[in-house]
């Protein structure tokens, strides 16, 4: 009686497995079946390559995949966004190409820049220091606000503190890290990207304060044409001028057109995902990169007429006035019209 019972009871157990393998077939029937139809009208996601027989690659092989992804095809990402599809950046190799150690962003940009230290220290040996003419006076003109001056030196000190770590940046890995190390040149690479990132915004703010502090008088000329034909005097002869010659206008107006760009770039650097894609990142990192070229390459010149380059002009930004002998050689028109301004006023 038991030995039956038990029997029975292994043939429950056999018939209840057997069941349940039928219905998981059935099941797995059905859900093929389903998605196939979905597949013949078009409403279910394409497979990205046709599958092929089993234990095949398709009609795919792994290096057409893999060359494929190198020249930027895009996959289905999980994301909305639509670069995260794309593995490798096919552009990417050649920005990288542009800005390597003996690419032409560093190699023409430090070449550019040589060849103004260069020129400088050249025009410094044949011509020397520009004198003023009749040497000083002793009677003084106001020539710069306070407003002018404060915003000129916040400037200045921003320009060499965000320029010295730019081109660490851009020249430290090919030209410090032979010297350094890469330990050494890490802690400068950090220390010059957290600088870049904090002060950035401050020039921004800053530029916009120097802009309308010098733009009146910064405006062309006639007398401007007067002043390029005879290079400013500074081969003999002298060249009239008003409040700003035409060199002063030619460097205020590169340097605005060079603060802008690298205030937008600097902006746009800051929140890359804003851009959307790695191309506009690459164009924004690129033009970055040449108006720092431009805005120091000037900045050198600038730096080397208001200091040593020319007798007396520095003073001018330390206490606001000029000696009038040196407003008589180098900006004669205005020292004529500071003078009939005073006579207007006792009058």
């Amino acid at each position: 009686m038991a030995a039956s019972r038990t029997q029975a009871l292994q043939g429950c157990a056999t018939w209840s497995r057997l069941t349940m393998h039928v219905i998981c077939l059935l099941a797995m029937l059905f859900v093929m079946g389903i998605t196939h139809q979905l597949q013949a009208q078009g409403t279910a996601p394409p497979y990205p390559f046709d599958a092929g027989p089993e234990n095949t690659l398709g009609n795919q092989s792994d290096s057409d995949i893999w060359r494929m992804i190198r020249q930027g095809a895009d996959g289905l990402p999980s994301s909305s966004e639509v670069v995260d599809g794309v593995l490798i950046n096919a552009n990417g190799v050649g920005w990288s190409e542009l800005r390597r150690a003996e690419g032409p962003l560093i190699w023409y940009g430090g070449l550019g820049l040589a060849a103004v230290i260069a020129a400088v220290v050249l025009f410094f040996v044949i011509r020397g220091r520009l004198r003023i003419d009749g040497g000083r006076s002793g009677k003084t003109v106001a020539r710069f606000s306070l407003v002018q001056r404060v915003v000129h030196w916040i400037i200045a000190c921003l320009f060499l503190l965000l320029g010295v770590t730019g081109l660490l940046l851009l020249f430290g890995r090919p030209l410090l890290i032979p010297i350094i190390g890469k330990s050494a040149y890490s802690v400068f690479a950090t220390a010059s990207m957290q600088a870049h990132n904090l002060f950035g915004p401050i020039f921004i703010v800053s530029f916009i304060a120097l802009f309308f502090s010098f733009v009146r008088g910064n405006l062309p000329s006639l007398c401007d044409l007067q002043w390029i034909t005879r290079a400013g005097g500074m081969f003999g002869g002298h060249a009239s001028a008003g409040r700003y010659n035409a060199g002063e206008k030619a460097w205020f107006w590169t340097a605005t057109l060079a603060g802008i760009t690298l205030s937008a770039s600097g902006i746009l650097l800051s929140f890359p995902d804003a851009l959307g894609t790695h191309d506009l990142l690459h164009w924004a990192e690129l033009s970055h990169a040449i108006a720092a070229f431009v805005f120091i390459g000037f900045g050198i010149g600038h730096i080397y007429l208001g200091t040593i380059g020319t007798e007396g002009t520095i003073e001018g930004m330390v206490n606001g006035c000029v000696d009038e002998n040196w407003a008589r050689t180098h900006h004669d028109l205005w020292l004529a019209d500071m003078k009939s301004r005073e006579k207007g006023a006792d009058g």
